[in-house]
């Protein structure tokens, strides 16, 4: 029978933000391991597509690369 996992985190319920997969330990224990939700990436005030040359990082991420890879020089051509 298969082991049985309970959450390792206070919030109980299957939502978005506490997306789990089941992994085994070097100690062969099951346990959990919580994943970061997917970036969308900075998108154009007007138009609303993907801002090219930036990348799609979770928001506090942007805090810790350089201000050169936070901007793009690439304009749109209509």
């Amino acid at each position: 029978m298969a082991q049985r996992l309970t959450y390792r985190r206070r919030l109980s319920y299957n939502t978005r933000s506490n997306r789990v997969r089941a992994t085994k330990t070097p100690g062969g224990k099951l346990t959990w391991l919580y994943e970061k939700k997917p970036a969308k990436g900075p998108h154009c005030g007007d138009c609303g597509i993907r801002l090219a040359g930036i990348p799609a990082l979770r928001p506090r991420q942007y805090a810790k690369i350089s201000k050169r890879q936070k901007n793009s020089s690439k304009s749109l051509r209509w």
